[in-house]
């Protein structure tokens, strides 16, 4: 069934819309899951939650790309297992507060489509990286290649935090846009 009509049964209230998603996507939804969380109880535990998270966004949402759309339902779920798993864990929470915020610039496909692709946008955000102004680079580098915390970055640059943070906000907008125009993932409406 193409996504137009599995989009079509969320909006009619049909219990068919979820067994067609689960056909469909199940496996690469999971796969998402499993890479973030690497557990198969957690990942299938987020794959049924995004089915719930579709039905409940359909409508009003209508997506145009349903494979993105519950890729990025099934990556939010698996970013906040994930998050609350290892909240009390070492290192300050830094990679999962990394991964929280790089989250809405990245889309997954699966298997050998999902190594070429991954290849392909490490390649992209590599020469965004090499483009950005000196002070970008090393603020977006410090924070999602190293994952220093904000106020450590702010004091080895001499700015505030509050800095930091507007900083990297407008690079992760800036990187956003580029992954939209390049085709990683769609633009929200």
């Amino acid at each position: 069934m193409d996504d137009r009509h599995i989009i079509e049964l969320y909006w009619q209230r049909d219990g068919d819309a979820i067994v067609q998603s689960q056909q469909k996507y199940g496996g690469y939804c999971f796969t998402v899951a499993q890479n973030i969380l690497g557990d198969l109880q957690d990942s299938e535990e987020c794959v049924n939650d995004t089915w719930l998270g579709a039905w409940n966004a359909m409508p009003p949402h209508r997506p145009q790309a349903l494979k993105l759309f519950l890729a990025r339902i099934t990556r939010s779920l698996s970013f906040n297992r994930y998050k609350a798993r290892t909240a009390q864990k070492r290192g300050g929470g830094e990679t999962e507060a990394v991964l929280e915020e790089l989250a809405e610039c990245l889309a997954c496909e699966t298997d050998t489509e999902q190594e070429l692709l991954a290849k392909e946008l490490g390649e992209t955000i590599r020469r965004f990286v090499d483009e950005l102004p000196d002070r970008e680079c090393r603020v977006f580098v410090r924070r999602y290649f190293y994952t220093e915390p904000i106020a450590d970055i702010a004091a080895r640059c001499g700015l505030t935090e509050n800095h930091i943070s507007v900083l990297l906000h407008r690079t992760r907008e800036h990187l956003r846009k580029r992954l939209i125009r390049e085709g990683y993932f769609d633009e929200p409406q």
